[in-house]
């Protein structure tokens, strides 16, 4: 297998969802690889529909946060099985998972035929 290729394909990915997350939100300080919704200005605005815009403008970031960081989370835990030289091995049956596969997804944790 191209342990190396997916590698560095990960680390781009990280990359990438980094920056995303950064746009939304920030690391969390107080958890390691956690990240937070970055505070807004609530309060500040003079009459109630600007203050729900805000309101509503967090919540669409929390989400898409949310979702950035489970495929953040993912591509950590393909890392830490690169690392650990258990990278390209389905955790449900055993057996290696298709390169095809991991070209298409390289933080997937099972082969093709127990997705």
């Amino acid at each position: 297998m191209k342990t190396d290729y997916f590698k560095q394909k990960l680390e781009e990915d990280k990359r990438v969802l980094e920056h995303e997350m950064g746009t939304v939100g920030r690391p969390n300080s107080a958890v390691p690889d956690d990240w937070e919704v970055a505070p807004s200005e609530i309060g500040m605005e003079a009459d109630l529909a600007d203050q729900a815009d805000v309101v509503m403008n967090r919540e669409g970031n929390a989400a898409i946060l949310a979702d950035l960081e489970a495929r953040y989370d993912a591509v950590l835990n393909a890392l830490r099985r690169i690392e650990k030289g258990a990278y390209g091995i389905c955790e449900v049956c055993g057996e290696a998972i298709e390169e095809k596969r991991l070209e298409a997804d390289p933080a997937a944790t099972t082969c093709i035929k127990d997705l």
